[in-house]
C-alpha cells in the first residue's frame, strides 16, 4: 500500500474518485479492524506517523491519503490562498474553525478530547459544531490527522477508546522533513497533472480537477 500511495499520490480510504483505487478496494474486508499488521484501519495512523503520507478528510469530507511526494504540490494547488483569519473576516470560515485552528497551532498534535476541552466545546450539544469545524479545517487543508493517541486516566492508565490527534499541515510537513512547494498555484496544478498522466484514469483526472476548480 505504501508503494501504491507513493505511485498514485492521492488514494482515498474508501471509494471516492471515479475509476481510481481506494485502500478499501485494494484490501481484504476480513483484515479491517483486526489490530494486526494487515489491518488497513491501522495504516491511517502509520502513514502519517512514519511521514509517508498526509491523512485527513481532504476531499468532499472523505478520508484521503496524500503521499509525501505529492503533498507540497497538493497543498499549493488545493489549499487556502488566504489565512484562516482572512477567510473568517470575509465570511468564508466559521468562528468554531478559527477557534480550533488557533488552539491546534499552539498545541500541535493535540488529541480530540483535549481540543474540545480547551475550546469549551465538551458539552453534548456542541459536539456537532465541533465535528463540523474539524472537518472544515481538514477540507481546507489547514490541518491533518497526525495520528491516534491512547486515552489515559488520571493515573496514567489506558482508559477508553483511542483519540484522534491533529496538527497543522505545515507543522506535519516540517516534522516529516518535507519542503513546501516552490511555485504558484498554477504550477502546482501542472506538477500534479504531470504525475497523474499515465497512472490515473482520464475520468479520475477530470473529476478531481472539477472538485478543486483546476482549469
Amino acid at each position: 500500500m505504501a508503494e501504491v500511495v507513493g505511485r498514485l499520490g492521492i488514494v482515498p480510504l474508501a471509494s471516492l474518485i471515479p475509476e481510481h483505487p481506494s485502500v478499501n478496494g485494494l484490501t481484504l474486508a476480513e483484515n479491517w479492524h483486526t489490530d494486526t499488521e494487515l489491518d488497513p484501519w491501522g495504516w491511517r495512523v502509520r502513514f502519517p506517523g512514519e511521514g509517508l503520507a498526509g491523512y485527513g478528510k481532504f476531499i468532499k469530507k472523505k478520508a484521503v491519503l496524500v503521499s509525501r511526494g505529492w503533498l507540497p504540490a497538493y497543498l499549493a494547488a488545493a489549499g487556502p490562498q488566504q489565512s484562516l483569519e482572512e477567510r473568517y473576516e470575509s465570511g468564508l470560515a466559521t468562528r468554531e474553525a478559527l477557534t480550533l485552528l488557533q488552539i491546534i497551532r499552539a498545541n500541535e498534535g493535540i488529541e480530540t478530547r483535549q481540543l474540545r476541552s480547551i475550546a469549551d466545546m465538551k458539552a453534548k450539544e456542541k459536539k456537532t459544531a465541533f465535528d463540523n469545524a474539524v472537518t472544515e479545517l481538514q477540507g481546507s487543508l489547514d490541518i491533518v490527522i497526525s495520528g491516534v493517541k491512547q486515552r489515559l486516566n488520571a493515573d496514567g492508565e489506558p482508559n477508553g477508546w483511542n483519540s484522534t490527534s491533529f496538527e497543522t499541515a505545515g507543522h506535519w510537513m516540517k516534522e516529516a522533513g518535507i519542503q513546501p512547494f516552490e511555485g504558484t498555484r498554477e504550477e502546482a496544478v501542472t506538477w500534479l497533472r504531470s504525475g497523474m498522466d499515465g497512472s490515473w484514469a482520464p475520468e479520475a483526472i477530470a473529476w478531481i480537477s472539477k472538485v478543486h476548480g483546476w482549469k
